[in-house]
């Protein structure tokens, strides 16, 4: 399982033109409602905010990586977005955001989870690799992006 397989144009969004939070919250789990991953959007939204409430998911780096273990999807979902503007995201560095990941997996893929987690961080924490999502103009350039980033890391 890797990144680039989870991800599909349809659940990939750039430029952005938020002005909050919660705003690009809402928009991240909007791309994804239509998901054949997505049981119950309801419940998935609840955790994806309960798990924002207890801590930001602003990870640093110019990331928000928005995220749930949850009862509300059947298999691993990602959607993708970049920001047209900076945007405060309350992120551990102080940092404001400008690329957004939203991760939902069954509540019984803990191990799943954290292991695209630490894909995601690893990949995006790359400063030239944060410069070409940024710089790309079309879901398709997304997707290539995170296939040729992940072209030498170990299948998860």
């Amino acid at each position: 399982m890797n990144i680039a397989a989870l991800l599909s144009e349809k659940y990939i969004a750039l430029n952005l033109q938020l002005a909050r939070k919660s705003q690009v919250i809402e928009k991240m789990l909007a791309l994804v409602e239509g998901h054949d991953g997505v049981d119950d959007i309801g419940r998935l939204r609840e955790d994806v905010l309960q798990r924002e409430h207890e801590m930001s998911t602003g990870i640093g780096k110019s990331i928000a990586l928005p995220h749930a273990k949850t009862g509300g999807v059947s298999e691993p979902v990602l959607a993708f977005a970049t920001l047209s503007n900076e945007m405060d995201f309350d992120s551990i560095d102080q940092e404001p955001v400008r690329i957004v990941f939203l991760l939902a997996t069954p509540e019984e893929m803990l191990a799943e989870h954290l292991k695209l987690l630490g894909r995601i961080t690893k990949l995006a924490g790359r400063d030239d690799f944060r410069q070409s999502l940024l710089l790309s103009t079309s879901p398709v350039e997304i997707i290539e992006i995170f296939r040729e980033g992940e072209k030498d890391l170990p299948q998860i």
